[in-house]
């Protein structure tokens, strides 16, 4: 259980780290210019942890001319450098792995299993994998495609990257915007969610211990109104990476469309598990409930919407319920939690009111409700299930972000198919069957950019992550992020020292 004479300090000393300030351009820690300041608080205790001074568009200014100033050094490391200093990185983080994962659980609420076993390992791994991919960086081979003329394509990095990362995975998205950037040769910008900045703060000194030059990472802590709207704008930006809500992602989009930038957007999720009447139930009970309540459920792969063929259907709901009755939700610190706080208190009376307003149309089974007692002052939901709802419904179409899975029967395997495709969001799906045919079926027809069979929200490192629909577009992660942050050029010889002769001839006659 939580133990409220734990003081913040105790879990992570993030004053004492950040005393000169939490923004980190040009290679040191330095305070914002904005005139405001923003306090990071422990969700599980509701203790401040670090009161710091946000960022102004001045920081940002200077955070941009600082990746402006190293880009061309960067850009003209050999992929062999730029690896090296990878590899080196990678094996920074991994030796400050326990840091990494404490101040994770500090700021964010995630039990610190969590943070151990997969958010900091899943870090390093993406490390990992961009130094070796960084070598791997080819255009095509020459070739003779027009006559006594050779071409080939270049692969070449962008410029400046303008990265805004979400405050669910502050450490791990902070990876997947700055690791493939850094790896084709960009310079970046990243801006955290301001009430999260502690692990990308560390991130970014990491590189720089790492040997990676100044400049190259950047972070601004500052908000999105501000900072992040003067880095999407930026003229000096070529790029923006943004991860977050859909209508968020609009706005980000209709800033960068001013200055015609190259846009990446993995936007929000509603991902559909759909189990047919073949599947293992206890299996498929399991995953839902692993599913649903990761990272205290916001991800935005979480299974949330549960689709169950009918004959299966009230015993997937009694199972379900009865399991997640089991969870065990308490401090992130304590050995035993399951389930942490969501990430502020904000964010836990929107999921409440989410499901408050659904019992007038659905059933509870089970949760739906803030515990008291020692977890009393901090932004607890109990694990919730709902069923019974209509399709149409709020609480099927729009994205809740906590520990809510909402499960509906459906009859015909056209039906469950349609269902699953039917909300505005395509990042994420689950099938549930035996048979390979109904599970080829799910891959081929589920409009989504990851579908599992029979599992739920495993990622690895060399396999892209990205949305369909309104989740976005592009990658990240795996050698298909390259795509987003590289540019082609097509460059062609005349290998006769005569062709532009012969083409000005065919084009204007002898003269």
């Amino acid at each position: 259980m939580h133990n409220p004479g734990n003081a913040t300090p105790d879990r992570f000393p993030a004053q004492d780290r950040f005393a000169d300030g939490a923004q980190y351009i040009a290679g040191r820690l330095t305070k914002g210019t904005s005139g405001r300041t923003h306090t990071v608080v422990d969700p599980a205790t509701g203790e401040d942890v670090l009161t710091y001074d946000l960022a102004g568009p001045d920081d940002v200014d200077a955070a941009v001319a600082a990746a402006r100033a190293a880009f061309p050094g960067w850009a003209g490391a050999t992929p062999g450098e730029r690896s090296d200093a990878l590899h080196r990185f990678a094996a920074v983080l991994a030796e400050r792995a326990e840091d990494f994962a404490r101040a994770e659980s500090l700021q964010c609420g995630k039990p610190l299993k969590l943070t151990r076993e997969f958010d900091v390992p899943g870090t390093v791994d993406n490390a990992a994998f961009f130094a070796g991919a960084a070598r791997h960086l080819q255009g095509q081979s020459a070739g003779e495609y027009s006559g006594d003329h050779t071409s080939y394509v270049r692969r070449e990095p962008i410029g400046v990257v303008g990265s805004i990362a979400p405050w669910n995975y502050p450490l791990q998205m902070a990876a997947w915007k700055i690791l493939p950037a850094i790896a084709a040769g960009n310079t970046i910008v990243l801006k955290p969610a301001e009430i999260t900045p502690l692990t990308s703060l560390m991130f970014a000194q990491a590189a720089t211990e790492a040997g990676i030059p100044d400049g190259v990472i950047n972070v601004v802590s500052g908000t999105g109104r501000e900072a992040g709207e003067h880095l999407v704008a930026h003229p000096d930006v070529a790029m923006t990476s943004f991860t977050g809500s859909t209508a968020v992602g609009k706005r980000v989009a209709e800033v960068a469309t001013a200055t015609v930038k190259r846009l990446h957007l993995e936007l929000g999720g509603k991902a559909p598990f759909l189990v047919f009447d073949d599947a293992d139930l206890d299996a498929a009970v399991h995953g839902a409930v692993a599913g649903s309540l990761i990272n205290t459920g916001q991800d935005c792969t979480a299974a949330t919407r549960a689709y169950v063929q009918r004959p299966l259907y009230e015993a997937f709901v009694e199972k379900t319920a009865a399991l997640m009755d089991t969870v065990r939700v308490g401090d992130p610190f304590a050995p035993g939690t399951d389930l942490g706080p969501l990430v502020s208190h904000v964010q836990r009376d929107r999921v409440a009111a989410f499901v408050d307003r659904a019992r007038s149309y659905a059933r509870v089974v089970t949760g739906g409700e803030v515990p008291q007692g020692d977890l009393k002052d901090g932004a607890y939901y109990r694990p919730t299930l709902v069923a019974d709802a209509a399709q149409d419904s709020e609480v099927v179409q729009s994205e809740i972000f906590g520990p809510v899975l909402v499960v509906l029967p459906f009859d015909t395997d056209d039906e469950g198919m349609r269902l699953a495709n039917d909300t505005p969001y395509g990042l994420a799906a689950s099938a549930w069957s035996r048979d390979v045919y109904r599970a080829n079926r799910a891959t081929r027809e589920i409009k989504a950019g990851c579908v599992w069979i029979n599992d739920h929200i495993p990622i690895i490192s060399e396999m892209p992550h990205g949305g369909y629909k309104a989740s976005g577009f592009g990658k990240d992660m795996s050698a298909y992020s390259f795509e987003e942050y590289t540019q082609v050029k097509h460059v062609m010889f005349d290998n006769t020292a005569v062709a532009a002769k012969d083409w000005h001839r065919t084009v204007f006659g002898d003269r």
